[in-house]
């Protein structure tokens, strides 16, 4: 069967249709699956994508950026393929690629979990000939707990820091993970959150789309010398040690993330606290995933991609390989 994708120097390249996927360098078209900066860069002549992540998109790229956004599961005709986005579960206006010629159908999933999120459409289960998967936390020792308990963690942690005078930072993503934390302590009525700066502007476009959360405000929005011992503030991980945290010398830190399964990451951080939260799919649901897709062929990506493709043909008896495995190789390299 032939695939009809190759890996150039511009990014991943779908030679039948003529457009790019989430491509790295300039291309004329690009068709991008979400919002995070290692999948949506500046430069492209035309951004093909859902209108959530256009709006994600004008915000962190450029206003004037020329997008044309596609509805989930419609399909468009591109070159000698049609193609169509389909929910991903990963991020707000995340989606599948799916790329139909007469010979096949191949699925990109981009970034992608199964776990609930109110914040975005749950995944959708396409099935194909050929299945792109991320192996982000494919190994067997990513296993995820359900959202429930985390929520009761943090509520619980916030409680403890605040009962004690400590501001309750905790460390996200800023884009989608804090979202979705705001998003499970929704019912907490008689609380608000305080954000960073990074965080705050990302959570504004959540809330003009109609994402309902916990009530919150900026970390500026306070009087200056506030102690903020009750709150709980939410910040990316890159304000972890800079100057910004001064202005709360007595907190306790946090960190909601899918490394936090591994408490050596925790102590390198020198964190109080780990949050075992996650965005992507663990590694149950890698498998139960692939399965349910029927693909004949996995090409695996982002992550621990030669692990989950020997995993693969060894024990499921799928023909696995590595997406990188279809570089196109210039002369000069010959």
């Amino acid at each position: 069967m032939d695939i009809p994708l190759k890996v150039t120097s511009q990014g991943l390249y779908c030679p039948p249709g003529d457009f790019f996927i989430d491509a790295w360098k300039p291309v004329p078209i690009c068709v991008v699956t979400h919002g995070h900066g290692d999948h949506a860069y500046w430069g492209h002549e035309q951004y093909l994508c859902t209108d959530h992540t256009i709006a994600i998109l004008k915000h962190r790229i450029s206003q004037d950026i020329p997008a044309k956004p596609l509805e989930y599961g419609k399909k468009i005709k591109l070159g000698k393929t049609w193609v169509s986005l389909h929910p991903a579960g990963h991020i707000l206006g995340s989606a599948q690629i799916r790329i139909e010629t007469s010979q096949s159908v191949t699925v990109i999933s981009g970034d992608y979990k199964r776990a609930f999120d109110s914040t975005c459409l749950p995944f959708e289960v396409i099935e194909c000939d050929i299945f792109v998967t991320e192996s982000t936390f494919a190994l067997p020792i990513y296993q995820w707990p359900h959202p429930d308990l985390i929520k009761q963690q943090l509520i619980q942690w916030w409680a403890k820091n605040a009962s004690n005078g400590h501001p309750s930072i905790l460390f996200c993503y800023s884009l989608g993970k804090a979202q979705r934390l705001m998003s499970l302590l929704k019912d907490e009525k008689d609380k608000k959150v305080y954000l960073h700066g990074a965080v705050q502007s990302i959570a504004k476009i959540y809330e003009n789309l109609g994402i309902p959360m916990v009530s919150f405000a900026p970390v500026s929005e306070k009087e200056k010398g506030a102690s903020f011992s009750q709150d709980l503030i939410l910040a990316p991980p890159s304000a972890l040690g800079s100057t910004w945290m001064r202005r709360f010398p007595t907190c306790k830190t946090g960190f909601a993330s899918g490394w936090m399964e591994v408490r050596g990451t925790r102590r390198r951080k020198a964190l109080d606290q780990g949050f075992v939260f996650s965005d992507h799919a663990d590694w149950n649901d890698l498998i139960l995933t692939i399965e349910q897709t029927k693909a004949k062929i996995v090409l695996t990506t982002h992550g621990n991609c030669a692990t989950l493709a020997r995993y693969l043909r060894e024990e499921k008896h799928i023909d696995s390989r590595e997406l990188k495995g279809l570089e196109i190789i210039s002369e000069e390299e010959d």
